[in-house]
């Protein structure tokens, strides 16, 4: 396997990560983000380089609770599909969850096969007890109404599956 590196990204990075999203947006694989969006969760974001110093893939961790995380906005270029990109992502960011003492990881996604892979399993309706539950359902996040399956995000969410991991 060629030497790719996975590092924090860095504002520089931003317009690179959204170049990548793009053409997943296109595919209604992942929503677009606006570039003040993608600026303010830099920090949230690894990205992944080839040895030429070129962003082949990107990945980002929200912190949703006391114990839970998601994965998000996870890419690889189509041309370093099957190289080990996607796996070395996940796991700085599986790294990152357990510094920040999460011991969950939530990811809503198309791609069933690399997650189970991962250590990851598809869930059901309620997988956190009904206070947090009262919590999160007051967060503005997206992602958060996408965890807990909110009717207003269906539409976001057809076909993809949703899936958890215990770090």
């Amino acid at each position: 396997m060629t030497e790719i590196t996975v590092r924090p990204a860095r504002t520089r990075d931003v317009r690179g990560i959204q170049d990548m999203l793009e053409p997943f947006v296109q595919r209604r694989i992942l929503l677009g983000k606006d570039l003040v969006v993608l600026y303010e969760a830099t920090q949230q974001f690894v990205v992944a380089e080839d040895p030429d110093g070129n962003l082949i893939g990107c990945g980002a961790l929200h912190v949703m609770w006391e114990d839970l995380g998601e994965i998000r906005t996870l890419i690889v270029v189509d041309e370093w599909l099957h190289h080990g990109v996607g796996r070395a992502i996940v796991e700085a960011l599986e790294t990152q969850a357990r510094t920040l003492g999460l011991s969950r990881l939530f990811c809503l996604t198309f791609e069933v096969d690399f997650f189970t892979r991962r250590g990851f399993t598809e869930i059901g309706e309620q997988v956190v007890d009904p206070d947090v539950y009262s919590q999160l359902i007051r967060s503005p996040d997206e992602g958060v109404a996408e965890f807990l399956d909110l009717a207003h995000v269906k539409p976001n969410t057809l076909g993809n599956t949703r899936m958890l991991k215990n770090l």
